[in-house]
């Protein structure tokens, strides 16, 4: 990509870029002699063209966005005491973290520390956080401090439902092509899904999945458009990396030279922070599909069938599609997407509501709660759980059934861990493994698995932003992957994974396999184990750093005080199993305190194969094998 080119598609920016950078020197530099917190910390002092992506570029929409207020006129409608017939899209929206997505506490107080770490390091966040903002050119300065009204609606029907499929195929509107030319033309057409490398339809014309919907029903082209059903939409957000670092050949992320864009601008040659996209695209669910007998994910999808992001986030119902639902096309059908978008964000949209209100949110506490309970679910359908003693361990199996790494997304502070309790015959507590203090918010992770991602930074950006080397939450400063155990989708295979950089760090995972196993010692006087899989969004850890390590403005503290008055991020428990456990030799497959023909029986009549990722009791020795090997074990057991 040439400077001239750069010039010509960010003029007004680049005009500005040397005098921000001059003044965030100063202020951040004031600012960390004043207050408390970093110490001698200095931003890197990269521009507003460190963080250049390709695709739509600000101030080239003919039309400017729309707001969601006017999609609100037809999409959202009341109860009309047909609520199990009706899903209003315009409802749905409004009380995601989609529709909330500049408003959330975290973000705003990440932003606020990315500005702070490097000059400019929040346009990439604003970029998918607050798309009419960055297309209308209001993301410089990049703490967000030139937003309008309308900024402040996150990510709105409008910029979703104009977004062009980068890579045309067959199956793409004729309409896109000329708009791919175009940003061909001026080297601005995206190779790979990720880091908010949009392309958007210069006019307002409308895309969606539905084929029968009048062509112009709203004094508007609408094109029917299949990018709408597929995964790779929401990889334009939903894969990010940093646009400041280079991967090298040797596997390590260095800083490239400042002022200038990513020398190759292919998010695979950055610094790699999330991966939710590519871990679904290297899943099972993007490659032919996964079947759920239980239907727990698709709401009322007849197949059972997940395939693509939508059909598990977006998931069809019985309904209606607008305010005239009892017309044609828009009667009561059986494809109707829920536009909530729910994910494993379990509190923030109720801090949303408390900060700023129904007026400006369009949420009520009752839609909070519809939200929280949608993302219960969405937890519970995530995983399974199975539980069983071997001898005197407890093994504890985790099952990954969403279509990306569990727990996936934004990786700081977001964690799954095993709690186990241990009761005696009398039902006393007697021992506990990853306890949690609900009024601290404080977890005890040396004696139990935590399911998490970490970063840090190397000794060279230690030396260039005077931060010590080592595990940080500085988003926009990390470059050294340090842990990721969390589980793999089914589908899993090393190669792909690390093809992608999204390999497990510092553990492993064989291919094809989507569980993990955990050993628990059980303790002498034990007769029954509870085990809980919880999840939390929001650490205790991470939430502190962000109100210590804040020293632009007020957002840190803010956050925390949300978090505060919303229970810490209470964790949410995904699984619970109950087991009777009991002192016992290896060969006691029954827990009956004997090893005998019982014991035998069992192995002989699951002979064969145990597979994954189903634990079977006769399995006593854990290769997934019922053989001989067991059934010597139950042997020698006798007794």
């Amino acid at each position: 990509m040439s400077q001239n080119l750069l010039q010509r598609c960010n003029d007004w920016r680049g005009l500005c870029a040397a005098a921000f950078v001059a003044l965030l020197w100063l202020c951040l530099a004031s600012s960390v002699q004043a207050m408390p917190g970093p110490g001698s910390q200095v931003p890197l002092p990269s521009t507003v063209e460190d963080f250049f992506s390709p695709g739509t570029q600000e101030n080239m929409l003919k039309d400017a966005l729309v707001p969601p207020s006017i999609c609100r006129v037809c999409h959202e409608f009341d109860d009309d005491g047909n609520d199990k017939e009706i899903v209003p899209p315009y409802n749905n929206w409004e009380m995601s973290m989609m529709g909330q997505a500049t408003r959330d506490p975290i973000w705003r107080a990440g932003l606020a520390i990315a500005n702070q770490d490097a000059g400019f390091g929040g346009d990439t966040c604003i970029r998918c956080h607050s798309p009419n903002a960055w297309l209308s050119g209001r993301s410089v300065p990049t703490d967000g401090s030139a937003f309008k009204n309308a900024d402040f609606d996150g990510v709105t029907c409008n910029i979703c439902h104009r977004l062009v499929n980068p890579v045309s195929s067959k199956n793409s509107p004729v309409e896109d092509q000329p708009i791919l030319d175009a940003l061909t033309a001026d080297g601005l057409l995206p190779t790979h899904p990720g880091n908010a490398q949009y392309v958007v339809d210069p006019a307002d014309t409308r895309r969606g999945p539905l084929d029968d919907v009048p062509a112009n029903y709203h004094g508007v082209p609408i094109i029917v458009s299949p990018f709408h059903r597929q995964g790779n939409l929401c990889g334009t957000c939903h894969d990010v990396s940093n646009a400041l670092f280079t991967r090298q050949s040797n596997g390590t992320y260095t800083l490239n030279r400042f002022d200038t864009a990513h020398p190759t601008l292919d998010p695979n040659d950055m610094m790699p922070e999330q991966r939710t996209y590519s871990e679904w695209h290297n899943s099972a669910f993007a490659n032919g599909g996964v079947y759920f007998p239980d239907h727990r994910f698709g709401g009322d999808s007849p197949t059972g069938i997940m395939q693509s992001c939508q059909d598990c986030h977006m998931p069809k119902h019985f309904g209606g599609l607008c305010v005239f639902w009892s017309d044609p096309p828009f009667f009561p059908r059986p494809d109707i997407a829920e536009h909530s978008f729910v994910g494993a964000n379990t509190w923030v949209i109720g801090a949303v509501f408390d900060e700023f209100g129904q007026n400006e949110t369009g949420i009520t506490p009752e839609l909070v709660g519809v939200n929280q309970q949608r993302t219960q679910t969405m937890l519970h359908n995530a995983s399974d759980m199975q539980v069983a003693q071997h001898g005197d361990h407890l093994q504890v199996r985790v099952i990954n059934y969403s279509g990306h790494k569990l727990p996936t997304g934004y990786p700081e502070g977001r964690r799954m861990w095993l709690n186990v309790q241990f009761f005696d015959a009398d039902y006393n507590v007697i021992a506990e493994r990853g306890a949690y203090d609900y009024n601290t918010a404080d977890l005890i992770t040396s004696d139990t698995k935590v399911y998490e991602s970490s970063f840090g930074i190397d000794d060279a950006v230690a030396r260039a932003t005077g931060l010590p080397a080592g595990h940080t939450f500085h988003l926009a400063l990390n470059n050294v992957p340090l842990k990721d155990n969390r589980i793999p989708p089914i589908g899993f295979t090393n190669t792909a994974f690390q093809a992608v950089h999204a390999s497990p760090v510092n553990y492993s995972y064989a291919d094809g396999q989507y569980w993990d196993d955990t050993l628990f010692p059980i303790p002498v006087g034990a007769a029954q184990a509870v085990v809980t899989l919880y999840y939390q969004t929001t650490s205790k850890e991470y939430i502190e750093f962000l109100r210590d390590t804040n020293v632009t403005n007020a957002e840190g503290q803010n956050a925390y005080d949300r978090w505060v008055s919303h229970g810490m991020s209470a964790p949410q428990d995904m699984d619970a199993q109950v087991l009777r456990v009991a002192p016992m030799r290896l060969g006691d497959l029954n827990h009956n305190g004997v090893v005998n023909v019982d014991d035998l029986l069992m192995v002989i009549n699951s002979w064969g194969n145990c597979p994954p990722p189903s634990l079977c009791p006769a399995d006593v020795n854990g290769d997934n094998n019922i053989n001989v090997d067991d059934l010597l074990a139950v042997i020698l057991d006798w007794g």
